[in-house]
């Protein structure tokens, strides 16, 4: 990319939340113009782009409108108008990851297909056209309790997911395209970000064990290093090394793991950007996963990602039923705490289990991490003024 070094080269990044308002952060340290497409003016990203333009990631004319700005784009969601990138690509521009791989990470049945087609452990899974389909396959005893239902496109974030244990939770069920598949017994949940530029170069980051809150069903808390074996955690990594090499693709991706009780590993779902399972890059990690996927997006060499530290990371959700203009609880006395680094990413109004922010705490052992974590989870509270 010739122009990294002139102060003009002009980055497109589609949608400014956390993860477009922490790349634009590591941009900024190289001199990139960082443009940003968003359809709220007050998104976190807004206020720290160089040029923010007003629109909607999932309409054609705004995202290809906006492509014709820059010299590259990429994205920080899967939510993307993908016939207007594959229109701007025709035309020569550079886009990171490629519109190819985002068209079959959208599709969660694709998704599957492909890791079953390339040889990546996954759970067993039937692909449906709608409720009624799936009813049916009950009725015929073809899908067996328990299971997991999975809308094929728009779910993130634990919605578009229903977990059906028996007949008598079958109202549950989502209506849309889906993917069935068997529910997994779990024994611990892990994801590994690995990094690959379009020299083919690839690297991987530290395995971290993720936490959920189970009334958002939402990670909650990150726990790295994991508590992998050295033969599982190798594993782990040359199946997501194999993955992003198997889709050909430069970028980031995100590979989410289950480990089950028979310490198998079984891939879940991957996602092809900066991923909150690597927010604690940016103080544990010699090279955070932002920088990591500007080398990687650019062709750069990729940068090191040896841990500096171990680390916990707690994500900021908003409290249950507070919903109004956003009140830290407690975010000086967690200052005070060494090794607590705390990250807000400017929303202004708090929602229950809305993420605000996270915290990173980085300590000489995993153990003291934890200490400091837990006691960050009791004093900071994300709610607000009116409730």
């Amino acid at each position: 990319m010739e122009k990294i070094a002139t102060s003009n080269l002009k980055l497109g990044i589609i949608c400014g939340g956390q993860l477009g308002k922490m790349l634009i952060q590591e941009a900024s340290k190289w001199d990139i113009i960082t443009y940003t497409l968003d359809a709220d003016e007050n998104c976190p990203a807004a206020g720290i782009s160089s040029v923010f333009v007003k629109g909607s990631n999932f309409d054609y004319d705004a995202v290809y409108n906006f492509g014709k700005l820059v010299d590259i784009l990429t994205f920080e969601i899967e939510h993307v108008n993908v016939e207007a990138l594959k229109k701007l690509k025709s035309e020569g521009l550079n886009i990171v990851p490629d519109p190819h791989v985002l068209e079959l990470i959208q599709d969660k049945g694709l998704q599957k297909c492909f890791y079953r087609d390339n040889g990546i452990p996954t759970a067993s899974f039937d692909l449906f056209g709608c409720k009624k389909d799936i009813f049916n396959a009950i009725n015929e005893n073809r899908v067996k309790f328990p299971f997991v239902q999975k809308l094929r496109k728009g779910g993130f974030d634990g919605r578009g997911v229903a977990v059906i244990n028996n007949l008598g939770e079958v109202d549950k069920l989502l209506e849309g395209p889906s993917l069935i598949e068997e529910k997994v017994v779990i024994e611990k949940e892990i994801a590994i970000i690995a990094a690959r530029n379009q020299k083919g170069e690839t690297k991987c980051f530290p395995a971290v064990e993720m936490v959920f809150n189970e009334h958002a069903n939402l990670v909650e808390r990150l726990v790295c290093p994991s508590s992998l074996t050295p033969e599982l955690n190798s594993e782990a990594e040359a199946l997501a090394s194999k993955l992003i090499e198997s889709l050909d693709m430069a970028g980031l991706l995100a590979v989410e793991f289950f480990v089950d009780v028979n310490g198998q590993l079984i891939v879940n779902e991957s996602a092809p950007r900066p991923h909150n399972s690597g927010h604690h890059t940016i103080e544990s990690v010699t090279t955070s996963q932002y920088e990591q996927h500007i080398r990687a997006i650019l062709n750069l060499p990729l940068g090191s990602t040896s841990l500096i530290s171990p680390s916990v990371l707690i994500n900021l959700l908003g409290e249950p039923f507070f919903d109004g203009p956003v009140f830290y609880e407690g975010f000086s006395e967690c200052l005070a705490i060494d090794g607590v680094k705390i990250h807000l990413y400017g929303k202004k109004i708090a929602r229950p289990y809305r993420k605000m922010g996270h915290v990173t705490v980085i300590s000489q052992s995993l153990e003291s991490a934890n200490k400091k974590a837990d006691k960050v989870m009791s004093l900071l509270k994300v709610k607000s003024w009116k409730n």
